[in-house]
């Protein structure tokens, strides 16, 4: 393995280890290429592992997530969203969160299901990939500021990575409810630190780049990760869910 690679691989471990202390934990988990990775990284890391899938049926995430492990054969638990009792769920949350901000409540309605299944699994412990599209250039928003140069693909990231970090702060608010913790290795400040040190053009390499990540799509082929994941180009939790299309239908 590549030393840019073998440092990235070393980055991420640490900041599971320091980060998540119990060895049985979930992972929030969708089959994208980040989820997958953390998965992977975290199974031969020998943490306990459980997979953690919520959406509608039929929803992208269930369906890619079932495909993805069927290679990977990690334990995997799906919850089915019922369309019956979703509608009072979301008023119940911006009641909590009071923010009219719709990423933040999507975000949140998905992490209640994701506690919801934890807790159900006697799971208190909930990993999430959550950073790696901030640091590693994986919204659209960064073609959209490519041409800006690189200053302006840093202030896009610096906005990116405060509104996670808070955002982020709600939904453990959720999850509390459950006795669940949601935790974010790679939102760590250590983390966040090295991944800025990481060139931009091993990220993102121009305004019509569709794939974008294309170190941590590396890392994720040379350790393991199935191809079918790490060549997915990304689909938010919220609409791989059918959360967000949802959400907007109750409105």
């Amino acid at each position: 393995m590549d030393q840019k690679y073998q440092e990235l691989f070393d980055k991420i471990k640490t900041a599971i280890n320091q980060t998540a202390t119990d060895k049985k934990i979930g992972i929030a988990f969708s089959g994208g290429v980040d989820s997958t990775l953390v998965s992977k990284i975290c199974k031969d890391m020998g943490y306990d592992i459980t997979l953690l899938t919520i959406g509608f049926a039929e929803s992208h995430d269930i369906l890619f997530a079932k495909e993805v492990n069927e290679q990977l054969n990690y334990p995997h638990h799906i919850l089915e969203i019922d369309p019956k009792d979703f509608p009072k769920i979301p008023s119940e949350i911006n009641e909590k969160i009071k923010t009219d901000n719709l990423s933040w409540n999507e975000n949140c309605i998905a992490f209640y299901y994701v506690s919801k299944l934890a807790k159900s699994l006697d799971i208190s412990t909930v990993v999430t990939a959550n950073g790696i599209d901030e640091l590693f250039c994986g919204y659209n928003a960064y073609r959209e500021a490519y041409s800006g140069g690189e200053s302006k693909i840093i202030e896009v990231m610096d906005a990116k990575l405060d509104n996670e970090l808070k955002m982020m702060k709600a939904v453990n608010l959720i999850a509390s409810e459950f006795g669940v913790k949601i935790l974010q290795p790679l939102l760590s400040p250590d983390f966040i630190n090295y991944a800025k040190t990481v060139p931009i053009t091993e990220k993102i390499t121009d305004s019509e780049d569709m794939y974008r990540k294309h170190i941590i799509r590396k890392l994720a082929s040379q350790i393991g990760v199935p191809e079918v994941s790490y060549n997915k180009k990304k689909k938010a939790l919220q609409y791989g869910s059918k959360i967000h299309k949802t959400l907007l239908k109750t409105r």
